[in-house]
């Protein structure tokens, strides 16, 4: 048998390349992650919850529903993106997804062709890159700084690639550097995405990992053309093996992905939602989300703090206002991948960053989890991965 084009297109993942070389080594320090930590999925509610939903529910929760989403969760999720979020929208406007990852295959779906170009920050998710790399699409990064992406790169990467259809970004602590747009960049970005018959995807796992600073509005409350698609998910804060996420889109696009979601999986597991709804229904969310930022807080911050205290100098990093990610750069001509070895050699994980950009060629990027380790991990792998850099940088 002979398979399509698109299977030749797709690249191995190097985070599951990095996992299959630390399974089994328990230990391992590893800050190759890329999971919110499990002790801290609200288990023995989300079992009460379950309890009450199969009392009140029965064999309809393990029945077929609507390939749009289960009613009373849309419901929820109308008003928490009017309410919580500040975007203005209708039921007509959710899509239930089973993962946010769902939502990139289904947006690839709708809008690529062959030669077609997709913008991404440069680094960017690895997973997007594989999600739109089969459909054909040549991929353009473009750079960011401490406030975002560079706008005056994103013009000039605009204005030379016209056959740009989508955009996809992460505004909020993106994945791997942990970075956050400011205001003002996200303002201006949309000033110049308004300009072009784009297609924007903003992703946004991560932003209810915030734990300094206030929020920011979403690009899709910037949007006054309808060309956001909004990306949210429950993975990062009650579980991701339970897959529920959704997209808040124009009606033109949720009507979109709603009929290729019916050819891909008919629907989202009813169960997984049910149970969602009844979660947010008899639990406080927020009272939980809190409880997750100031975790990750300390953490990160402790992180921070030794980095600064055993790395090299000349090691730049960036210091997260929320999320699961920070980011190394160390100095050029240095080979992250070939330093990797010696990490775990030494008993210690990370990302190589080269993965995260849509070419090949940046050796020099490491991409750091601080969500899955405890305080001790911390301290001992960050003073032990100062040993191995500086015998590297010399």
């Amino acid at each position: 048998m002979s398979f399509s084009k698109r299977m030749s297109r797709i690249k191995p993942s190097g985070i599951r390349a990095v996992q299959k070389r630390i399974a089994g080594k328990s230990d391992m320090i590893s800050f190759a992650a890329g999971l919110p930590d499990p002790a801290l999925y609200p288990l023995e509610d989300l079992r009460k919850a379950a309890d009450t939903m199969l009392e009140k529910e029965g064999a309809t929760a393990f029945a077929y529903g609507l390939t749009k989403g289960y009613g009373p969760l849309l419901d929820y999720l109308t008003d928490r993106m009017n309410n919580r979020e500040h975007v203005e929208c209708t039921k007509e406007n959710i899509c239930i997804l089973s993962g946010s990852q769902q939502g990139l295959g289904l947006a690839a779906m709708t809008f690529l062709d062959e030669g077609d170009v997709v913008i991404t920050e440069n680094p960017s998710y690895l997973g997007a890159i594989n999600a739109f790399r089969p459909y054909g699409a040549e991929f353009v990064g473009v750079d960011t700084d401490d406030d975002g992406i560079v706008i005056e790169d994103l013009e000039r990467a605009l204005e030379e690639n016209p056959k740009t259809k989508l955009i996809y970004v992460i505004p909020n602590f993106q994945n791997p550097t942990g970075k956050a747009w400011t205001l003002e960049r996200r303002e201006r970005f949309m000033e110049v995405v308004a300009k072009y018959d784009v297609a924007v995807v903003e992703d946004n796992p991560y932003g209810d990992l915030r734990f300094k600073g206030e929020p920011l509005p979403h690009l899709r409350a910037l949007d006054k053309k309808g060309q956001v698609i909004y990306l949210g998910s429950f993975s990062k804060i009650l579980s991701p093996g339970m897959r529920v996420a959704w997209t808040c889109a124009s009606k033109e696009v949720a009507t979109a992905f709603e009929s290729l979601k019916e050819t891909n999986d008919l629907q989202s597991p009813e169960l997984t939602q049910m149970l969602t709804y009844y979660y947010l229904k008899m639990f406080d969310l927020e009272k939980h989300i809190e409880e997750i930022q100031v975790v990750y807080k300390e953490r990160c911050e402790l992180m921070v703090e030794m980095i600064q205290k055993y790395f090299p100098a000349e090691i730049k990093y960036t210091d997260p206002e929320g999320g699961m990610f920070l980011w190394l750069e160390l100095p050029e001509g240095l080979d992250s991948d070939a330093i990797l070895d010696d990490a775990l050699a030494a008993g210690i994980a990370y990302i190589p960053g080269e993965s995260f950009f849509s070419f090949d060629g940046v050796k020099n990027t490491i991409r750091m989890n601080f969500t899955m380790v405890k305080d001790d991990q911390i301290r001992d792998g960050i003073r032990i991965l100062g040993d191995v850099f500086r015998k590297h940088i010399g």
